[in-house]
């Protein structure tokens, strides 16, 4: 050994001998000279594979003057001298016999404040031979770890990319390498590692956060507050690579960190966010590293978890299809830090920034899965965070709460949630978005089972039923949920629903009458039809027959508070609409109920939204109102004690309105069949002076629903008349001639028509020869009419008269010839008289 070791001293004194002249030549001002010396040391030593004892003693001889040129002007000399000190920290068997001088000399060119090494590549290769300096070196490098974290403090902040990475790696390796006394000064490189870990280089990224790890790891902890908010956001980084090292590296700390009970609320939610993750290899990473944390967990408190190994084996009922139950160990832990974690969740699910919302939203889901029952003592903080986040505009964070809804449905018993969810239902805090708590009690009922529900569907519908709830609002979305919440019912209860058929009918007829949209009240529509089908019941008629009487005594109870703005007269327009001819069934409850809304000291818009209803329904009385007969007992009633009295003149165009609507209704009344001309006769002395009246009015709609009653009522009934009564007819018929509607004026020459053909024996000509001669005269005045197809009508209708009293007409047809008036038609309706038969002309000589 003593002669090997001789032989190595006496080869290294050859090569020290012959590098002589080359250490003399680093000295010269010639940067070519000092160049080819430095050249030529490396190829005589480090090139030349000599044995590393060798090396060792050559390397102490060479490395004050090789250090003496990292500060060298040319830039490749800096470089070989680089390059060479690293091949020699490589090679030789006792690297740390360098440290005194190396490291001193490393921290001068690379720790200052001020870079001293200004190639950028040379800083690269400088910082590689440090790294390799630490791994050759290990714990010998205890005396200069202010020399090592002021470098590093530097160079992670360093302008080149790959510097960055370097001294990353470099971090890792030794506070591995040094871990007693790495922690002493690791808070020193949270501050640089913060401000590179949002570089624009993903793999500098991924650097700065396996070296941010490394230096938590083994540091007091004291920075993790200020790192973790970094990490957090580094979760919503664009490279997957840089996501999948934050969750390697959170999983590492919950599995290793000294201190990590201390943190697992705070580094929990950073995993559980990973198992979301869009990228399937971050998920199965960010699962498996859970696993293995819920596992030492719970092998670390066997003692203390022992009862609940034995018994909480089987998960809970309705448990989500598809997804596996965590292990004992994870749901504990999620279970002690719920309390900590439900204020966070609050807080971020409010965030600014969309994909913040969206990855706690998600995290709520996975954190409910594990709480499973023990969401029940945070429930209230829950449902707050549930109500607001369920009114973000993001489709997404919507859908994910509601999915965490649908959990506590599944995990919190009934009574417990429904006791506080009814509650907000009925009294939401939120005036802009009252909808909030229906939204997630429908998400809630869809993740309960029907047995547990069974008993609270009383409870359910009742609420619903209110008309605090059911009435309130008329947004689109409120309504949504309303729907919601009975389709839910109806979905997992099925025939139970029988028992809340009733409520849940008002609740949809509800919906239908506050409904602005066609589509979204065909859904409603549907859901009636279902509401029918759980109880076997053939149609949604049988449904309203089933109902109907409690249907109008709900609306009874208030219809002496019923305005235009109640909801009341649009639910009675659905019921009576979609009963069809079931409400002819219950005409005698319905009459109350008209007659009590349809005072003329009612709202006045009311009335017309409700005569408007009955006119579509008289139309077709035999398959709604009179479907068994009944009305028509009732129509007599109906018209005295609710048309007529709304008849009555009172000024102003509201009042105008009224009346048209009630014109409307009375025409529908005739057309439809549901009063009989034995009961027009009846009471034709009260009805129509009001139609007459009628004539007169303002409105060209009402004056033409007015002398089409006329019409229809002249043709039920007008051969039965008497004659004075028919007398008071035709004069207010003339008048509509000179109407400004054309239409009005066509269908007055029509009631006159209709008037003349209405004259029977019982009308003596003779005696009312005064009202014909009027009558003529008037009619013979507009042959001149400028519209032809007004003058055709009226000779027609001449024609017609012509039978009445022929001589009289004639002498009123001569006289009008004379005036040189019409000769044409004067000419026809003479020629017309003389075709007579001669009875009729007998019958009323000149």
């Amino acid at each position: 050994m003593a002669a090997m070791a001789a032989g190595d001293e006496h080869a290294a004194s050859e090569v020290l001998r012959g590098l002589a002249r080359h250490l003399n030549c680093l000295n010269e001002d010639n940067k070519a000279t000092r160049k080819r010396a430095l050249e030529l040391i490396k190829r005589e030593t480090v090139d030349k594979k000599l044995s590393s004892s060798v090396l060792q003693e050559v390397f102490s001889a060479l490395l004050k003057p090789l250090l003496k040129c990292l500060s060298d002007p040319m830039e490749r000399c800096r470089e070989t001298a680089i390059a060479t000190i690293t091949e020699f920290i490589r090679c030789v068997p006792k690297p740390e016999e360098s440290l005194p001088y190396l490291m001193p000399c490393l921290a001068q060119r690379l720790g200052e404040k001020e870079i001293q090494e200004p190639a950028e590549e040379l800083r690269l290769s400088a910082v590689e031979m440090l790294t390799l300096t630490v791994e050759m070196c290990g714990t010998q490098l205890a005396p200069y770890l202010t020399e090592m974290f002021n470098i590093l403090q530097r160079t992670v902040v360093d302008p080149f990319p790959d510097v960055k990475r370097e001294s990353c790696k470099c971090t890792v390796v030794f506070a591995k390498c040094l871990p007693e006394h790495f922690h002493m000064q690791a808070e020193s490189l949270t501050t640089p590692l913060m401000q590179t870990i949002a570089h624009q280089h993903s793999r500098v990224r991924v650097s700065v956060i396996e070296a941010t790890g490394a230096v938590i790891q083994h540091s007091t902890g004291k920075n993790m507050d200020d790192v973790l908010s970094h990490l957090a956001q580094r979760l919503f980084d664009d490279s997957p690579q840089v996501r999948k090292a934050v969750t390697a590296v959170v999983g590492d700390w919950l599995l290793h960190m000294r201190d990590r009970y201390s943190y697992f609320h705070k580094l929990i939610p950073l995993l559980l966010s990973s198992v979301n993750d869009e990228i399937p290899e971050i998920r199965l990473l960010a699962a498996d590293l859970w696993r293995q944390v819920g596992a030492q967990w719970e092998k670390e408190n066997e003692d203390d978890i022992k009862d609940k190994m034995d018994f909480l084996l089987t998960p809970p009922p309705l448990y989500p299809p598809g997804v596996e139950r965590p292990g004992l160990g994870c749901r504990e832990l999620v279970v002690r830090n719920l309390g900590r974690l439900v204020p966070a969740i609050t807080h971020d699910v409010t965030d600014w920034l969309v994909p913040t919302r969206v990855r706690t939203s998600q995290l709520l889901s996975v954190l409910l899965l594990h709480a499973e029952d023990h969401s029940t003592q945070h429930l209230q903080p829950l449902l707050a965070t549930l109500y607001r986040a369920c009114t973000d505009s993001e489709r997404d964070v919507v859908s994910n709460c509601l999915a965490a809804a649908k959990l506590l449905g599944t995990f919190v018993p009934p009574a417990v949630f429904l006791k506080l969810l009814l509650d907000h239902v009925t009294t939401s805090s939120s005036s802009a978005h009252p909808w909030a708590p229906l939204m997630v009690l429908a998400a809630a009922l869809g993740g309960c089972s029907k047995p547990l529900l069974k008993p609270h569907l009383q409870q359910i519908a009742n609420t619903l039923a209110q008309p605090d709830v059911c009435q309130e609002y008329q947004q689109v979305m409120y309504l949504e949920q309303l729907l919601a919440c009975v389709d839910v019912l109806l979905c997992q209860c099925e025939s139970e629903c029988g028992s809340v058929s009733l409520q849940l009918l008002q609740v949809l007829v509800t919906v239908q009458s506050l409904s602005t949209e066609p589509q979204f009240s065909e859904k409603a529509l549907e859901s009636v039809r279902c509401l029918g089908k759980v109880q076997g019941l053939d149609s949604v008629m049988e449904l309203y027959r089933q109902h109907m009487g409690q249907l109008l005594d709900w609306l009874s109870a208030s219809v002496s508070t019923w305005s235009s703005y109640s909801p009341q007269r649009l639910q009675l327009h659905i019921i009576v609409i979609q009963s069809g001819p079931v409400i002819g069934e219950f005409v005698n409850q319905l009459m109350p109920l008209l007659r009590g809304c349809l005072q003329p000291d009612r709202d006045p818009e009311m009335r017309m939204t409700i005569f408007t209803m009955l006119a579509k329904l008289l139309l077709d009385s035999g398959n709604t109102l009179d479907s068994q007969g009944h009305f028509r007992n009732e129509s007599e009633k109906f018209l005295c004690d609710i048309l007529l009295p709304n008849l009555v003149w009172h000024a102003g165009r509201t009042a105008a309105a009224v009346r048209t609507s009630v014109l409307s209704c009375l025409l529908a009344l005739l057309h439809g069949g549901a009063v009989t001309p034995g009961q027009l006769l009846c009471m034709e002395e009260k009805l129509i002076p009001q139609v007459l009246s009628a004539l007169e009015e303002d409105s060209q709609t009402g004056r033409l629903l007015a002398c089409r009653s006329l019409s229809t009522i002249l043709r039920l009934i007008g051969s039965s008349l008497h004659p004075e009564a028919l007398n008071k007819v035709y004069p207010e018929l003339l008048k509509r001639l000179d109407d400004s509607s054309e239409e009005v004026r066509s269908v007055a020459l029509q009631a006159l028509g209709l008037w003349l053909s209405s004259l029977t024996k019982d009308y003596n000509p003779e005696l009312c020869a005064p009202h014909l001669q009027f009558l003529f005269q008037e009619l013979l005045l507009h042959l001149d009419d400028p519209d032809s197809s007004v003058q055709d009508q009226v000779l027609e209708i001449l024609k017609q008269s012509s039978s009445v009293h022929p001589s009289l007409l004639k002498r009123e047809v001569k006289a009008v010839r004379d005036k040189q008036r019409s000769p044409l038609y004067c000419h026809q309706l003479l020629q017309h008289i003389s075709s007579l038969p001669t009875e009729t002309k007998a019958d009323c000589p000149e």
